[in-house]
């Protein structure tokens, strides 16, 4: 074999925050992200297309989580850090007025050579939030439309 074995894509991201209750609740009602796994060390959100957005306390996940089972290293994350949502080209006008009329404001918008369209704002721990069309990245363009039932 050359090179490694393929990755089919990307599963998790993990967000830091100062109060899980608050974030939980922006990422659940404002962005409404179904819940998946709520505990004290972690929430877990269903982030469309398999993908998972996971939400830590900030320097709660430090130490390894050991069981029968395996273990879990640990993690951290500080700072403003960056994530992004793909959505339907189509829904673009509807997030910019969802976001507004829940009191987001747009930190940025940008349109990319591709045909994309990229909508910036942040959660309440500042962290930088991308609601991104197709034809942002060469690999994205033919992205099946966001569907959730």
């Amino acid at each position: 074999m050359k090179g490694p074995p393929p990755i089919a894509g990307l599963l998790e991201t993990a967000l830091y925050v100062s109060d899980m209750a608050r974030s939980a609740a922006f990422f659940r009602d404002t962005l409404g992200l179904p819940v998946m796994v709520e505990s004290a060390r972690l929430t877990a959100f269903d982030a469309g297309s398999g993908g998972v957005l996971l939400l830590f306390p900030q320097g709660g996940a430090t130490h390894d989580v050991t069981s029968e089972r395996g273990v879990i290293p640990g993690h951290d994350g500080h700072g403003p850090l960056h994530m992004a949502f793909a959505i339907a080209a189509d829904a673009l006008d509807g997030w910019r007025a969802h976001l507004a009329a829940s009191g987001v404001p747009l930190r940025g918008e940008m349109r990319w050579p591709g045909g994309g369209t990229s909508l910036y704002f942040e959660d309440p721990d500042g962290h930088v939030l991308e609601l991104a069309t197709p034809g942002l990245w060469p690999n994205d363009a033919d992205r099946p439309s966001v569907q959730r039932g």
